[in-house]
């Protein structure tokens, strides 16, 4: 019997062992797998303006101005999701400019060819930043926070407000995420966390939410409960069968052609 017991503490402390030690290695790394940025950015193509801004902390940033196609609408300003960088958002622009928007695109800290590490509290920072330049023209700005984008298009919407938010993918919390894909890590280890489902709730500007209903990295029902959330006015498109990387749900033109339908009804000018 004392065999057996000793024999089953053992394993138990194997176990515990193992556990704290993949749990102190995913707290270590976790910025590495919540930001996965690519360095290699091209130059702007010749009809996209460049201006640079600076943040409070010294960040440069570069940002891009792809213009509209005709007669501007509105200015949109992307808030990129956590892979790649900015260049790789030229053909939601493109997109997007064709139904009549003027789109500003930027990239995180760390992101291409902007200096820094990437953190909630720096994209913050780079966000509010930013929004002193997209604020610079006589058309309604509009933010398009694109999964992990919702964190800093929803917190910058508290700050300064738009005249509307769409979110594509978003989800209710990193926290919320975190369950997700790891479980067996405790939450209160996280140090990014943005909390979108609370944030919207205040908010009052008209919101569109759009999923695709086959997303395996944010879970539909997440972007479904930021949704309800949603203080002010709010409709909710289901791309159906889409992932989360999928380019019609990323960059397709009939997700241009939403935006552009929710722009001109709620924010155009």
């Amino acid at each position: 019997m004392r065999s057996w017991l000793r024999r089953l503490t053992g394993l138990l402390v194997v176990i515990l062992g193992g556990w704290v030690l993949l749990t102190a290695a995913l707290v270590s790394a976790q910025r590495h797998l919540i930001y996965l940025p690519d360095r290699d950015l091209s130059p702007a193509p010749s009809d996209v303006a460049v201006t640079k801004v600076e943040t409070a902390d010294g960040v440069v940033h570069e940002v891009w101005t792809v213009p509209a196609d005709g007669v501007a609408v509105a200015r949109v300003v992307v808030f990129n999701g956590n892979a790649g960088n900015k260049g790789h958002r030229l053909t939601l622009a493109r997109n997007l400019a064709a139904e009549g928007m003027e789109v500003l695109l930027f990239d995180y800290r760390g992101y291409g060819d902007t200096a820094g590490t990437p953190s909630e509290e720096g994209l913050m920072r780079d966000a509010t930043a930013v929004a002193r330049i997209a604020f610079e023209t006589d058309l309604p700005v509009v933010y398009l926070g694109e999964s992990l984008g919702a964190g800093p298009a929803t917190g910058l919407a508290v700050q300064t407000e738009p005249a509307a938010l769409v979110l594509r993918s978003p989800f209710t919390s990193l926290t919320d995420m975190a369950r997700t894909h790891y479980p067996f890590v405790p939450t209160w280890l996280l140090r990014d966390r943005f909390p979108v489902e609370d944030t919207v709730s205040r908010l009052e500007m008209p919101v569109l939410v759009i999923l695709g209903t086959g997303d395996s990295i944010v879970p539909p029902d997440l972007s479904r409960r930021v949704h309800q959330a949603v203080g002010g006015p709010s409709s909710i498109v289901e791309m159906e069968g889409l992932d989360h990387n999928d380019s019609e749900l990323s960059a397709g033109e009939d997700l241009a052609d939403m935006i552009g339908s929710f722009v001109n009804e709620h924010a155009a000018q």
